[in-house]
């Protein structure tokens, strides 16, 4: 069995990574990472607790779609097929919290949602990548997808049916997003928009693809307290919204705040059979006050016409790229 994974040092990545060995280990895991130092260094600390488990390592980088291609070459030449994929990396660039709206939805009746959410909290900064597309929608969406393109011949076996697994997003907003910007260059909350874009292309793919034995499901890990989510605040911040949290979690789950525990709705999709998912809902991790992780589901609110309108435009734009960069490469 092989599981491609992108896996984010000390973050959901490791964590899914130490708990799907500790299911079975003798998976063949790859690691998709950007940094090889630390793919490396996270590769000698899974093999030394699960020595009959198979590591091995890829470079890539989602935000760089020559090094999706030069990875996607190296997987294909390496397996004949994938069970797993699991697409996790993403980035938040220097998100900026609304303090007018975190200290008024304190005293709201909606401080449950704001939190679980972070729904009208958070705006990021976006820039444009080399291959000159909105760094947030290339590295959380569109990588991930030329990615699953590439590898399709790895994928779609209809007698042993493969899994996409996306790490999505409760901030996953449709006010965020719009078809005629699905870059989001002209708004502020990129981060939300690209994982509503995720959920649209999960059901978009599970329509054009389960029939060629391909399925897709999207996971949220929660509020996990990561790399990403301390740098939203300073860390006296975080000391003083602590005991808020802490308390939050007793009537709302969605506050995992451990990687292990994040990852507890990825685990549990490893076990599924993919065909009989449903593709419209959202599985979540959770978390009760008390420290017990299930998974709960959740209706993605999603309109599948919208969903596939916007798998269409990928195509379209997926010509764009490889046109361009086929360009490229004949000037070089």
């Amino acid at each position: 069995m092989k599981v491609e994974r992108k896996l984010e040092h000390h973050g959901i990545g490791l964590a899914l990574c130490k708990r799907l060995l500790v299911e079975d280990g003798e998976l063949h895991l790859c690691l998709a990472c950007r940094n090889m130092s630390k793919a490396e260094a996270v590769r000698t600390t899974l093999l030394a607790s699960h020595p009959t488990a198979e590591v091995t390592t890829v470079q890539m980088d989602v935000s760089n779609l020559q090094s999706v291609f030069c990875a996607s070459k190296e997987l294909k030449q390496r397996f004949q097929r994938l069970d797993y994929v699991y697409l996790n990396a993403g980035i938040m660039p220097n998100p900026q919290l609304n303090i007018k709206a975190l200290f008024s939805g304190l005293f709201s009746r909606k401080v449950i949602h704001m939190f679980s959410t972070a729904e009208g909290l958070l705006t990021q900064d976006n820039k444009i990548t080399a291959d000159g597309l909105q760094e947030v929608f290339e590295t959380n969406v569109f990588g991930h997808f030329m990615l699953v393109r590439e590898l399709e011949p790895l994928l779609c076996h209809s007698d042993n049916p493969s899994q996409l697994i996306w790490t999505s997003s409760r901030n996953a907003r449709k006010s965020n997003f719009s078809l005629e910007d699905f870059q989001h260059s002209k708004g502020q909350e990129p981060y939300s928009s690209s994982k509503y874009a995720t959920d649209l292309l999960n059901v978009a793919l599970n329509r054009n693809f389960n029939q060629r034995g391909l399925y897709s499901s999207v996971v949220c890990p929660g509020t996990v307290l990561t790399n990403m989510t301390y740098g939203i605040l300073p860390p006296f911040m975080w000391k003083l919204l602590m005991p808020v949290i802490w308390l939050l979690r007793f009537f709302t789950h969605a506050f995992t705040l451990k990687p292990y525990n994040g990852a507890e709705a990825l685990v549990w999709l490893f076990h599924q059979k993919p065909e009989s998912l449903n593709p419209l809902t959202k599985y979540l991790s959770a978390t009760t006050g008390f420290g017990s992780n299930y998974v709960m589901r959740e209706k993605l609110d999603i309109d599948e016409d919208t969903a596939e309108k916007f798998y269409q435009n990928l195509l379209e734009l997926e010509k764009h790229v490889r046109v361009t960069i086929q360009k490229t490469d004949n000037r070089s």
